[in-house]
């Protein structure tokens, strides 16, 4: 995986955007926190919970001779500093790491935020544009440079049937001179967006172009000249509420053309769906225009292959 040599002075920041997202995404680390929370606020922390997993960690692990006598509040301005981003030390991200046994591909994430690294972004602009059509979306990201060749996602559904996290493989085309990168937008249900194979790092600037929308740019590993082909890797990571419908349902929305879409959704063998099925929608809107039952394979998966996807909606969604 191609990893970019520069660094961003906010990395630090960064990796405590994420680190509050992730506790305060619906899974096992909030549940962690929760249960010791005697008062709640929808999209807050309870900062003290926080602290009470901390110290029952230290307590059972401790790294020095005082922390088995560590109490909470002892940690509260460590939680309060690292989660507002005031400051994380090396220490206090380890001790979340291992507090809250968050996984490895996570842990590997925030270290990388954490060091500088530009080939991830923490999706949590706020600069609004309004954006509603292709003519508006060509106004916020610029004229078309590159076309898709092909386009593969592979996408993870975690244990509490929520979508979790995905990896794409894309194969563009320069139709310009000079195309050294692509603009990349994404729902504001993406939490973090990495690159690897074929990019360099990421814009510094990520943007909110309207009420659901991020827009930034993927810097290329090599400038492209008219006709040549690269292939670009990224990860993304999700945040849903979980009550949110759309946690269950992946779908690729095209106003340009996307030729060669080959989708795959990986279900968790501990949480099943009852009922996959394969839709066209009517565009962005919850209109489902057309429906297919879909039989898992072996592996708990749905695979779906299109030749060619324009002005619509594809993908699957389940129960």
């Amino acid at each position: 995986m191609s990893r970019s040599t520069s660094a961003r002075p906010d990395g630090r920041r960064a990796a405590s955007d994420y680190l509050r997202e992730l506790l305060l995404k619906p899974g096992s680390y909030r549940l962690a926190w929760e249960q010791y929370a005697t008062r709640e606020r929808q999209g807050t922390i309870n900062q003290l919970a926080v602290a009470e997993v901390l110290a029952r960690h230290l307590q059972s692990a401790p790294r020095t001779a005082s922390d088995p006598t560590v109490t909470p509040h002892q940690l509260k301005d460590t939680v309060s500093r690292a989660l507002t981003g005031r400051l994380l030390s090396r220490s206090a991200l380890a001790l979340f790491i291992n507090g809250f046994g968050l996984s490895e591909h996570e842990a590997g994430r925030l270290w990388r935020l954490w060091n500088g690294a530009a080939t991830i972004g923490v999706l949590t602009g706020t600069h609004t544009v309004p954006v509603s059509a292709e003519q508006e979306v060509d106004a916020a990201i610029g004229p078309r440079r590159h076309q898709t060749l092909s386009l593969h996602d592979h996408l993870w559904v975690g244990p509490e049937g929520r979508i979790d996290h995905s990896r794409t493989l894309h194969v563009i085309e320069a139709i310009a001179s000079g195309v050294d990168r692509i603009p990349f937008l994404c729902d504001t249900n993406v939490l973090t967006l990495e690159v690897g194979q074929g990019c360099k790092e990421l814009a510094s600037q990520i943007r909110r172009i309207g009420d659901d929308v991020f827009a930034t740019e993927i810097l290329l590993s090599r400038t492209l000249d008219i006709g040549e082909t690269l292939t670009l890797e990224y990860w993304l990571s999700y945040r849903y509420p979980p009550d949110d419908p759309s946690a269950r349902e992946y779908r690729r929305l095209s106003m340009r053309q996307v030729t060669n879409l080959d989708m795959r959704v990986e279900f968790h063998p501990d949480w099943l769906p009852g009922q996959v099925w394969w839709a066209h929608w009517d565009g962005a809107n919850s209109t489902v225009l057309e429906r297919e039952a879909v039989t898992l394979d072996s592996q708990n998966s749905a695979h779906r292959y299109l030749r060619s996807l324009e002005r619509t909606a594809a993908g699957f969604y389940w129960e």
